[in-house]
This record gives C-alpha cells, sequence and structure tokens, in this order.
C-alpha cells in the first residue's frame, strides 16, 4: 500500500496528478510503469509510460527492479494495483519507488493527457459484470433450486473479502482471460523498453 512517506530521492511516495505533470515537465523526469491489464492500456494510457502488467511484475520484479535505476511512478486506474507494485518492487530494492494516487482516473480528471487506443472494458467493469450476473443468476434459480442462493452468497462474500483486503481474486481471474492480455509484453520486451 501507498504510504504518505517520501523515497530516497526525497519525493513523496505517493503523487497526485498536479504534481505528477509537474514532474514530468522537469529535467529529471521518472519512469512511469503501468501496471494495467494490456487491454486497458491500450484503451488510454499517460503518454510515455510503459506497460508493465502487474501479473508479470509480481513474477519478475526482482529482474525488473534491477532496470529501474532511476525514479518510478506506478499506475493503474485508480491507485489500488499501484499500491501492490508499489509493495513489491519497495520490497525488492530501493526506494525510488511512486505511485500516482488516483490512477489514470485521477490523471484524466486533473485534465492530463492521455494516448488512446481501440476501447475495452476497465478490468473493474469486467468485475461488476461477472459478479453481478453470477449474483443475478444465482436468485433467480433460487427459485427453482433454493441452494443456489448460497452461489450468490458466495460472490457476495468475495466482494466483501476483496473490499477487506484490497484485492480481488476475481479480478485476478479476468485478467488472465485473452481478452485482457491482448499485446501483452513479455518480459524481454519490457527491458528492452526499459533500456531504451
Amino acid at each position: 500500500m501507498t504510504s504518505s512517506s517520501t523515497t530516497t530521492t526525497g519525493r513523496p511516495t505517493a503523487l497526485d496528478a498536479p504534481a505528477l505533470r509537474e514532474w514530468l515537465e522537469g529535467d529529471d523526469a521518472p519512469r512511469l510503469l503501468d501496471v494495467r491489464t494490456p487491454a486497458e492500456f491500450t484503451t488510454a494510457h499517460i503518454p510515455g509510460s510503459y506497460n508493465v502488467p502487474l501479473d508479470l511484475l509480481r513474477e519478475h520484479r526482482e529482474e525488473l527492479r534491477r532496470h529501474l535505476d532511476e525514479d518510478v511512478v506506478l499506475i493503474c486506474r485508480s491507485g489500488a494495483r499501484a499500491g501492490q507494485a508499489e509493495g513489491l518492487l519497495t520490497a525488492a530494492g530501493p526506494g525510488n519507488v511512486h505511485v500516482l494516487t488516483g490512477g489514470v482516473t485521477a490523471w484524466e480528471s486533473a485534465g492530463g493527457p492521455l494516448t488512446r487506443g481501440a476501447g475495452t472494458w476497465e478490468l473493474e467493469r469486467q468485475v461488476r459484470l461477472v459478479a453481478g450476473g453470477i449474483v443475478l443468476t444465482g436468485v433467480l434459480a433460487s427459485v427453482v433450486a433454493p441452494w443456489t442462493k448460497w452461489v450468490s452468497a458466495a460472490v457476495g462474500g468475495g466482494l466483501v473479502g476483496a473490499a477487506l483486503t484490497d484485492s480481488c481474486l476475481m479480478g485476478m481471474a479476468l485478467s488472465r482471460l485473452p481478452y485482457n492480455r491482448r499485446n501483452s509484453p513479455d518480459l524481454a520486451a519490457v527491458l528492452d523498453a526499459l533500456r531504451d
């Protein structure tokens, strides 16, 4: 999770959109890593950012960390996945990792530029659709088979657990679907981009 502390370079670990914009306009601009799914990244991302999906970062954090000497700002839709990525990278090396508070949503609300591509649903919206569909189906099916109400209860319990732990198993599962993995970078492609 992000905190209000500072990094080894003296900047706060949590940055709002105006602070990041100001920093990007300076000579010591940070590297931007967007940890959303490739489909979300393609839909809209901050110009100059690199797509390093959270599952790729989680699996290869040690190797990625070795290629991140300068300040890094982690970005996602709202800040939650970027906060997870911050914990992973900070545990793997020196403290030059920052998080864009509010993510791409806050960036866009503050008038920050975005590079747009083919539109796809954000992962959070996909989770709402699938969870809502399962709950609705469970409730409707319970008219015929009363035990199916427990399917709806299980999804409700999962959503409560996701809120309490700030993680989402359904979101992690959906992020692995081919729809969300289109144009997914592999480790070699990410490392090549970081070297440039």
